[in-house]
């Protein structure tokens, strides 16, 4: 299996909705533990990045603001 490059900001379309119907969910921290928060409901959730990875449909990379230069 290939690991998932996620940053903070990404975002995680899951294979199955969180409780208030949401799948899509906000990457706030990376390690070996992934902390996210429902984009629904504003529920925060830390979950094991190998499990995680198992339950990812689709990433959406966050918006990376223009250099300034």
């Amino acid at each position: 299996m290939q690991i998932i490059r996620m940053r903070v900001g990404d975002t995680l379309e899951l294979k199955k909705p969180h409780p208030c119907g949401e799948k899509r969910f906000r990457v706030m921290r990376v390690g070996s533990e992934v902390r996210i928060v429902c984009i629904g409901c504003g529920r925060d959730m830390v979950l094991d990045r190998v499990k995680l990875e198992r339950a990812i449909r689709k990433l959406i990379p966050a918006e990376e603001p223009p250099d300034e230069g």
